[in-house]
């Protein structure tokens, strides 16, 4: 799997487990939905991305571009 869709599954995942949490335990973590999303966001326009760092980091193979979706 490439680094894009790395980051696509855990985009998705947190926003899930996070909108998960928000209905069953407290309202609060829409925050971390709204992060994820902001951060998809910013990427789009900056061409950077702080997950791709990371998945780089520990070795994930590039395809080539950003987060952005």
């Amino acid at each position: 799997m490439m680094i894009n869709r790395y980051i696509r599954v855990i985009a998705g995942v947190f926003i899930l487990i996070s909108l998960l949490l928000a209905i069953y335990v407290n309202i609060n973590w829409l925050w971390f939905t709204a992060f994820v999303g902001f951060n998809l966001l910013q990427s789009s326009f900056t061409n950077w991305c702080l997950m791709e760092k990371i998945l780089k980091r520990i070795g994930v193979r590039e395809e080539g571009g950003s987060c952005s979706i």
